[in-house]
């Protein structure tokens, strides 16, 4: 049996250029998503994780095992946003809010989820209120791969920004999206490596 690695195979997606932003067409997801708000590692960040991974390993076994496809499960990715989003360039942690998301393939189904989800239950409790399945469209997007810590981003954004998107005449349509792909529990943090994702649209 085949095993699908989307970061293989949506590799325009998940692996941009470190050097220059590239410009992207994102199709339309499904994910599995958890909101939170504050710094990441706080409780809420944990505690959205826990329920992630489960639920999406889930899944994947249940793929393999009743549907006969098999896949890696993608990567941790979040939806970042602050009333002022001058608080990620400036390193204000207590203002951001996010949506942590595990993305799915589209042959899983909104029952398998439920599945997955109770089975998760079972062991862990109650749920987050604000656990879904859920799709997600954000078409053009501007995106980079940044190397290091997640402490140093905010430069990569602020050239984004206010440098490349007003040059481009592009403004936001969308939240700051970012795709973790290396596990910072066993990366050094000058390693890390993570996608930088701004949906855009032309300015008026």
């Amino acid at each position: 049996m085949a095993k699908i690695d989307f970061k293989k195979t949506l590799k325009a997606l998940y692996a941009p250029s470190q050097k220059d932003f590239v410009v992207v067409d994102i199709p339309k997801m499904n994910f599995v998503m958890i909101d939170g708000a504050g710094p990441p590692g706080n409780q809420a960040y944990t505690n959205a994780c826990s329920w992630l991974f489960p639920i999406s390993y889930g899944l994947k076994f249940m793929s393999k095992i009743t549907l006969k496809q098999d896949y890696v499960v993608p990567p941790l990715e979040g939806l970042w946003w602050a009333n002022d989003m001058t608080a990620y360039t400036e390193n204000r942690k207590d203002e951001w809010q996010w949506t942590l998301m595990i993305m799915v393939p589209e042959w899983i189904t909104h029952d398998m989820f439920t599945q997955s989800l109770d089975k998760a239950s079972s062991k862990l409790g109650t749920p987050p209120e604000t656990l879904r399945f859920e799709a997600l469209e954000e078409g053009k997007s501007v995106q980079i791969l940044h190397l290091g810590p997640f402490s140093e981003e905010g430069p990569t954004l602020a050239r984004l920004h206010k440098e490349y998107m007003p040059a481009h005449g592009l403004t936001w349509n969308g939240k700051h999206h970012e795709i973790y792909l290396s596990d910072p529990r066993k990366s050094a943090p000058e390693k890390l490596r993570t996608v930088l994702r701004q949906p855009v649209t032309p300015a008026i």
